[in-house]
């Protein structure tokens, strides 16, 4: 057996690869917009209802999902999740209708992208009690940078080979590393696997009568909104622009842009998930979602330019990634360890919701006003109100929550929980 200490490090490493191997069938989607609606002969809205089918059905099927994560083990349904992603775009390839889009790269990759991503976080930060916001950090990072190695390939197969033929090798490729690396998943052992106890573990069925739970909810939904719009979106606006076909630094500034997206998408999680543990939730969520909505400014008034477009891109994508490491760590903070998976799975519904508003109804928006600038102006002024709703009214409320379910009486065994994998 592992020594305890190295074995959890393994464990993050593990669920990192199989986040990576999920990330593409989102943060690549904006490539596949064009040659989708070339091939299939439909509208951008019309499309964009596959990502939102993606997205929406990834989160919100996650309680169910996590409830099964519980009862059968994280290596045994992530690696069904991880064959079922990389299906569903194995299956996409043969697509020759909306509909039969909508069943494969949306149905499909969401319910296999949704239990690979709640088992992958509910999972460590079980083994990382202590540093719950940098291990759910590190987890969700392998989600939003797994895409930095496949953006450059994806888009020169698209060029080369054609839609088909990228989606059905690469879908293979991907069922195929996240299912070995889903191999040497497990829970911790001995106490760990019930988790530490503590005063403040609550059950789904208790946290959803709670209104610290909901204001997370709307505070999740108004942040993954304007998150989503940029990232479901990138690929017309920077043609509207028109920087999609400049160079910058020698290379294509659209796969440029999304490559560094992705690297920040993945830094802002470990990173502001670390800074959390130290300074607090709240405060960081109010650095953080400040940060995205004066980025997003920026990007707006500076749009014309090729080089400062996608510069400002990954500052963006700095100020929005967080969110999956500052609410899971946040949610388990306040209703403890032992429900983390299902809980976090009610919680990420809001993912869905964002995914609605950030995808057809933000290209809807577009089409009826003829601009980007009422789409980026709400997502603006969702980042702010989400800021300064962390501040001053999560952080106040959460104290209330927990300073209560501090004073309540622990039994031996809550007091005694400790992980067995060590500090």
């Amino acid at each position: 057996m592992s020594h305890p200490v190295r074995a959890r490090w393994i464990q993050l490493g593990l669920g990192l690869l199989c986040m990576m191997s999920i990330s593409s069938p989102q943060y690549i989607w904006t490539l596949f917009t064009k040659p989708l609606a070339a091939k299939l002969g439909v509208t951008l809205p019309e499309l964009q209802v596959t990502f939102s089918l993606l997205v929406f059905l990834q989160a919100f099927l996650s309680p169910f999902q996590g409830s099964l994560i519980d009862r059968f083990g994280a290596r045994t349904l992530i690696s069904v999740g991880t064959v079922v992603a990389g299906s569903s775009w194995i299956l996409a390839s043969y697509a020759q209708s909306e509909a039969m889009l909508y069943l494969t790269y949306g149905v499909l990759g969401g319910i296999g992208t949704g239990i690979v991503y709640v088992g992958v976080v509910g999972l460590v930060v079980r083994w990382f009690p202590e540093k719950r916001g940098f291990a759910a950090g590190i987890a969700a990072a392998g989600y939003g940078m797994g895409a930095i190695v496949t953006t450059f390939p994806i888009a020169a197969s698209l060029a080369r080979d054609g839609v088909e033929s990228t989606l059905w090798t690469f879908g293979i490729v991907f069922a195929i590393v996240g299912f070995l690396a889903a191999q040497g998943l497990r829970m911790p052992a001995g106490a760990a696997a019930e988790v530490a106890g503590s005063s403040r573990d609550r059950s789904p069925s208790q946290i959803l009568r709670t209104p610290v739970f909901w204001l997370m909810f709307v505070m999740m939904s108004m942040m993954a909104t304007s998150g989503l719009m940029v990232t479901s979106q990138m690929a017309s606006f920077a043609a509207d622009f028109g920087v999609s076909t400049a160079t910058v630094f020698g290379l294509a500034a659209l796969p440029l842009a999304l490559t560094i997206d992705r690297f920040c998408n993945g830094l802002t999680r470990p990173m502001f998930g670390f800074i959390s543990d130290r300074i607090g939730r709240e405060h960081t969520m109010f650095i953080a979602f400040t940060l995205e909505a004066v980025a997003m400014t920026l990007w707006l008034s500076l749009r014309s330019d090729p080089t400062l477009f996608v510069l400002l891109s990954g500052v963006v994508f700095l100020g929005w990634g967080e969110i999956f490491s500052l609410f899971p760590a946040t949610l388990t903070d306040t209703f403890g360890d032992r429900h983390a998976t299902a809980n976090y799975g009610w919680l990420y519904i809001s993912f869905g919701v964002g995914s609605v508003f950030g995808g057809p109804l933000a290209a809807l928006l577009h089409q009826h006003t003829g601009s980007w600038i009422p789409v980026f102006g709400t997502a603006i002024v969702l980042d702010v109100l989400t800021a300064l709703l962390a501040l001053f009214v999560l952080k106040p409320m959460r104290q209330r929550v927990v300073g209560t379910a501090a004073t309540l009486p622990q039994t031996p065994a809550q007091h005694s929980g400790a992980y067995a994998s060590g500090p």
